[in-house]
């Protein structure tokens, strides 16, 4: 990757300007934007709305890949995935507070591209590969030339350690590894897959090209974000350095800071949809936003915006400055910022009323969404467990 993406020049049609090498570094703890960030967000926001409208999305869900590919390549142009990648493999360099405004604002729109999964695998090679794999891997999937994924849980829909139990097994220089891989996103799409193997008494984490293993597109509730079942039989694979489920962990702390981040994009486009309708939706000889139930449904969803705010901030500042409060602060964001959502996205639909549970309408694809989120990586429950055991309850 010969050019490198400066913030300012997110969705911006003039030239790519080498970023300064040396990001400030963040001292205390504060959630504000600065300037050259607010320049990010304002650009991403222009950028996916030209790119990217309800009606695209609506479009893009019907096909067999669902994922659009021309936003893919935009995106990845304006060097999006390389955001959070170092300098010395072909990234930006930039920490993921860079990464969260983007994934919040594509959270707003319901982006159906693989974002998600191209850092998450991208996070697992930087996390527990060596050297040379991350030479290998990172530059590809810092430029989006390769789709890269994350592939954990099983059938059982469960996402702990315990629950693993495709066998990787020594052969050649390699591994052959045999199981099945349950709701992998944009599995059935990637170039490359970040498998968790069960190997000895431990797990570990494995690179398995794609044509080693057989993919099904999973039809579920959120058309905007595909799954994939993985079947795994003898499949070649490298394991990624000396990679265990620490590994692992790490992994799903910035899987769910993600999430949260989204879940905060999404919360905040509901509710800018409710109160819209409520001003324009007259009952009565009145808008229906006069009515005091309506009003309360309203200021209830901006305090949940404002609190899930507080919660994903903090922890993508724990992630971005490497802060040891991270692994507090993911599921905490995570469990408050799912449930905040759902709850949210619900409303929007109670407030616009039958038209809100039509097919035509929006309302029903933030509401999907909210779910899928709610339960991807854990759900608010397993979360909660895990923040249970950060603080020794």
């Amino acid at each position: 990757m010969d050019r490198i993406v400066h913030p300012t020049h997110i969705g911006s049609s003039k030239p790519l300007l080498n970023r300064p090498r040396h990001p400030p570094i963040i001292q205390s703890m504060d959630f504000t934007y600065s300037d050259e960030q607010v320049m990010l967000r304002e650009g991403a926001r222009r950028f996916l709305a030209e790119k990217c409208s309800l009606a695209r999305v609506r479009e893009i869900v019907e096909t067999d890949s669902g994922y659009d590919a021309e936003l893919w390549r935009a995106l990845c142009e304006q060097g999006w995935t390389a955001m959070a990648i170092p300098e010395e493999y072909g990234g930006a360099g930039f920490t993921y507070s860079e990464t969260a405004i983007l994934i919040h604002e594509m959270g707003r729109v319901l982006a159906p591209v693989p974002f998600l999964s191209s850092i998450l695998a991208a996070e697992a090679v930087l996390a527990g590969g060596t050297d040379e794999q991350k030479a290998e891997w990172l530059p590809a999937l810092a430029s989006g030339d390769v789709i890269g994924t994350l592939a954990v849980a099983e059938p059982s829909g469960d996402w702990s350690e315990a629950s693993v139990a495709a066998m990787a097994t020594p052969e050649g220089d390699g591994y052959s590894i045999t199981g099945t891989k349950s709701f992998v996103t944009a599995g059935h799409v990637a170039d490359v897959l970040i498998v968790a193997a069960r190997i000895d008494d431990s797990v570990g984490l494995f690179v398995v090209a794609a044509d080693q293993a057989s993919s099904t597109k999973l039809v579920t509730l959120d058309t905007t974000r595909t799954q994939a079942t993985v079947e795994l039989v003898d499949a070649s694979a490298v394991r990624l350095g000396n990679s265990g489920w620490d590994v692992v962990e790490r992994v799903f702390q910035v899987a769910a800071i993600a999430l949260a981040a989204e879940q905060v994009g999404g919360l905040e486009r509901t509710l800018e949809m409710a109160v819209e309708y409520a001003k324009e939706r007259k009952q009565f000889g009145r808008a229906i936003g006069s009515f005091q139930a309506v009003k309360h449904l309203c200021a209830d969803m901006l305090v949940s915006l404002e609190s899930a705010r507080s919660a994903a901030g903090y922890a993508v500042w724990a992630l971005a400055t490497n802060s040891d409060e991270v692994a507090m602060a993911a599921p905490l964001a995570k469990s408050y910022c799912s449930e905040a959502y759902f709850k949210a996205a619900g409303d929007n639909i109670q407030i616009h009323g039958g038209i809100g549970f039509t097919w035509e309408h929006d309302a029903h694809l933030y509401f999907k969404r909210a779910k899928s989120t709610e339960l991807l990586f854990g759900s608010p429950a397993q979360q909660r467990r895990e923040l249970a055991d950060q603080i020794g309850l």
